[in-house]
């Protein structure tokens, strides 16, 4: 596919997105990199433009350059995205109580902690990122294994072979101290994110270094 066609293709699709104002996203591509740049109003509709543009064929890399300047002239206190930060984070039922912290620094979040699992972890930061005045979530909690190396392995690669997506003959599974490398080669970017998705789902990993090409 070349540049012209892949770009057309991730306009269209951000276009196409009821939850996105694409009017100010800026589109470039080179080589299946696909460079995002311009401005939204919220950090989510940041994080649902990269989403959508992963999801197109022929997407081999995504530079997000695209900034959040939040509508009107009234800017939230980092105090209150705080309050409000922590009070979602303690009603959402995924998230254990107590073992997620949050700071605030012109519009940008800061989540510490420890969790069990690397969906907690992801949970955080969705509780948080819809908030009035956020411009950014760094995400910097910790996952902290419970588990052996060699079991992490075995669930990563028995999740491999339960998706059908997924030839799980190409891909390489190895586990340290709760950090998974994958090497391998798969046939599109969707089945590289199956394997990354799957590797993350696996109780105690921490970090996952995905070094799978595609082609």
């Amino acid at each position: 596919m070349n540049n012209i066609t892949l770009r057309q293709n991730v306009i269209d699709e951000l276009e196409f997105e009821p939850s996105i104002d694409a009017a100010d996203i800026g589109v470039t591509a080179d080589e299946g990199v696909i460079t995002l740049t311009g401005h939204v109003a919220t950090y989510a509709e940041k994080e649902t433009a990269e989403r959508v543009v992963r999801r197109i064929k022929g997407v081999k890399g995504i530079a997000q350059e695209i900034e959040v300047r939040p509508a009107g002239t009234h800017i939230t206190a980092d105090d209150e995205i705080a309050k409000r930060a922590i009070h979602m984070i303690g009603w959402h039922v995924a998230i254990p109580k107590d073992t997620v912290q949050v700071r605030v620094q012109k519009g940008w979040i800061t989540l510490n902690g420890k969790v069990e699992w690397h969906y907690q972890k992801n949970a955080a930061a969705a509780a948080v990122r819809d908030l009035s005045g956020v411009i950014g979530v760094s995400n910097m909690i910790e996952v902290m294994p419970r588990v052996s190396s060699v079991d992490v392995r075995k669930r990563i690669e028995d999740a491999f072979r339960r998706d059908a997506e997924l030839e799980a003959q190409s891909i390489r599974v190895n586990v340290a101290d709760g950090k998974v490398t994958l090497d391998g080669k798969v046939k599109t970017w969707s089945e590289r994110q199956a394997a990354e998705h799957a590797a993350w789902s696996a109780p105690g990993v921490r970090t996952v270094e995905d070094h799978i090409s595609i082609g």
